[in-house]
């Protein structure tokens, strides 16, 4: 990988542009340092890297199963295997902003507090259990170019026909499943949730859906929970308590029964 310059002005709770930076050279596993500020994390075999918006969103359009970005992201990382990009993963704003969408699991989050990992992509040449790994490493940035983040959070999605493995090798923690809506038009894939947050000022592709709802076809899929907490003591925030791993074959795990709200932390 060439020098790569990154230099843009972000708000205060995005990560600092990490200006230009080498890729790592040495097996030692450790931070990659910008002329300005951190830049990824991992070694010569194996690192994630920032990487310009526009090239992440480049991949993830023409190799993400759902062909789609997330306008919300703005942590764009590139992970490579042996020097070469292998992959894009993409960190950033949840859909639902609002204070209830912000604090449904999570008690006191403010926007800076969190990151979703909105999009992940690896090339199936990637070694096994490459997914994780870019996570773990890509946490490891996180860590230190975000400092305000609490926690991380992630769906696995029945589309990938799996229960959210690569999130279970990387220590999330599970907070149950539920049922999501979404909408086919002409190819196209819309989140229902889209018909009412941005339903004041939506978008041209919202409201192509909006004017067009009558000949969509209506899918519900299953959605699976995943979150990480970078500071361990906000698990005490969470209104209620993680689940057992779901297994292939067996019944999921559910709250059946009303969960007693966890104390917040005085």
């Amino acid at each position: 990988m060439p020098e790569i310059a990154v230099m843009a002005r972000k708000p205060n709770h995005h990560p600092k542009a990490p200006g230009i930076f080498k890729a790592p050279i040495t097996q030692q596993i450790d931070y990659i340092k910008g002329t300005e500020a951190i830049a990824g994390f991992g070694n010569k075999d194996f690192y994630v890297a920032i990487i310009p918006s526009k090239l992440a969103r480049e991949i993830i359009i023409a190799n993400h199963y759902s062909k789609r970005i997330v306008n919300n992201s703005y942590i764009h990382l590139g992970v490579y295997v042996d020097g070469i990009m292998r992959g894009v993963l993409q960190f950033g704003y949840m859909l639902n902003q609002t204070k209830y969408g912000l604090e449904k699991i999570v008690t006191g989050t403010k926007q800076g507090d969190y990151l979703e990992l909105n999009r992940m992509w690896l090339d199936d040449i990637a070694p096994r259990n490459s997914e994780s790994k870019a996570i773990s490493y890509a946490i490891k940035y996180i860590k230190k170019a975000c400092p305000m983040v609490g926690w991380i959070q992630s769906f696995a999605d029945e589309r990938c026909g799996c229960l959210g493995v690569v999130y279970q090798a990387a220590n999330f923690l599970y907070f149950g499943h539920h049922k999501t809506h979404f909408y086919e038009l002409n190819g196209e894939t819309y989140h229902s949730m889209l018909l009412s947050v941005r339903k004041a000022n939506p978008c041209p592709r919202d409201k192509h859906l909006m004017d067009n709802l009558s000949k969509a076809k209506r899918q519900s899929l299953t959605q699976f929970r995943y979150i990480y907490f970078i500071k361990r003591s906000w698990i005490a925030r969470c209104k209620v308590k993680p689940l057992p791993y779901p297994k292939p074959n067996q019944p999921l795990p559910s709250r059946s029964i009303k969960v007693n709200r966890l104390k917040k932390p005085s």
